[in-house]
């Protein structure tokens, strides 16, 4: 599991992504981006009922993002938050390097998407 540093803490911190921050989609997610300034990076998984009508499935599927998510945490870009918003239970099926290589196009394209933003 994702060290509690990392996660988001209440309601107001993911208020604040969903409604300054920029979105990325994919097939299987999306991620919703934002700056912050604490200098260290947060995350948050989003799994709606209408993708997993169990709460187990909800849960497993939250599971295996905040693992991709772990294990490639040094590759996140510091100081900002994300929220992947996932919206397609074939994320169960798939294999761990399969999600690894979605969550990794989204952050790299958001790594474009801030620079062009910026630069």
């Amino acid at each position: 599991m994702l060290s509690k540093k990392y996660r988001f803490h209440s309601r107001g911190g993911v208020r604040y992504v969903y409604q300054k921050g920029k979105t990325i989609r994919s097939p299987k997610m999306s991620l919703i981006f934002a700056e912050n300034t604490r200098g260290f990076t947060r995350v948050a998984v989003v799994v709606s009922k209408k993708v997993e009508k169990s709460a187990v499935g909800r849960n497993r599927i939250r599971r295996r993002v905040y693992e991709a998510i772990r294990l490639n945490l040094k590759y996140l870009p510091k100081e900002r938050d994300y929220i992947f918003v996932v919206f397609s239970n074939d994320i169960l099926k798939i294999s761990s390097k399969e999600l690894e290589e979605i969550l990794g196009k989204l952050v790299e394209e958001s790594r474009v998407c801030y620079n062009k933003q910026n630069g």
